[in-house]
């Protein structure tokens, strides 16, 4: 099981004070690694820090910057491979989605979207990239969706579905050029999940977002962390340009 531990890394992990990004967060301090904890807010962003620096006693640092502010990216970065000397893992995790028919949607919204869940993944990766290269090597795990794969329903989210794919074929295009590198690039793509961005008890979702699924539940976002820990870890060594689906068996329909 040592493959799996992070001992001796330091991990960057952008929406991070709450929900999927926290749950990553604590489950990568568990396998060992210090982390770095990245959001808009800085409140939220200590608390986040505190308490999993608490319950693993991982070295915690928060960073609060903005993924859509190209100048802003390069200080997160920078600040965070100063405070922990190196950086081996970036997760990509912070997100935006609007449930909005097509017809709907403004054109500032959509670029909005396009901004945090593609571009801003761009910018990181690339700002990150560097001192993973540094390093001798490193993993960067993106978080995509199964909204890159089917359509939901019954809302509609054109915009969030068509940036999940650009994660996705983004995904492939790093781990195919920084391979060479020693650069690990891969994705998961979540299921229904409950998280504040994802109203998964709302009856009116119930029908489509639960009982569609094999399993005919949702999943919490501790559940999900171990494919993020595994991706990360040595334990995915021969791993790289691959999206890891973890849905409840939703998309077998």
């Amino acid at each position: 099981m040592d493959a799996f531990r992070l001992d001796g890394r330091t991990a960057l992990v952008t929406g991070a004070n709450r929900g999927l990004g926290r749950a990553f967060a604590a489950a990568l301090a568990e396998a060992g690694a210090d982390v770095v904890l990245v959001g808009r807010d800085p409140e939220r962003n200590r608390e986040a820090a505190d308490e999993i620096a608490a319950a693993t006693g991982r070295r915690t640092t928060p960073v609060a910057g903005d993924v859509t502010d190209a100048p802003d990216v390069r200080r997160i970065v920078d600040e965070a491979a100063a405070a922990h000397g190196r950086l081996d893992v970036l997760v990509n995790n912070a997100g935006i989605c609007y449930h909005r028919p097509a017809l709907e949607v403004p054109d500032d919204e959509f670029l909005d979207v396009f901004d945090v869940n593609v571009t801003g993944l761009w910018r990181m990766s690339r700002a990150v990239a560097p001192y993973l290269i540094e390093a001798g090597g490193g993993a960067i795990v993106n978080v995509g969706s199964i909204s890159a794969m089917i359509v939901n329903r019954p809302q509609w989210q054109p915009a969030y579905n068509a940036s999940k794919a650009a994660v996705h074929q983004l995904t492939r295009s790093l781990a195919a050029e920084w391979a060479p590198h020693g650069i690990r690039v891969n994705a998961i793509a979540p299921g229904y999940v409950k998280t504040e961005m994802a109203p998964v008890d709302e009856p009116r979702f119930r029908d489509r977002w639960i009982l569609d699924a094999p399993m005919q539940r949702y999943a919490t976002p501790e559940e999900i962390a171990p494919s993020v820990v595994y991706l990360a870890s040595d334990a995915a060594s021969f791993t790289t340009g691959a999206v890891l689906v973890t849905d409840g068996g939703y998309t077998l329909f």
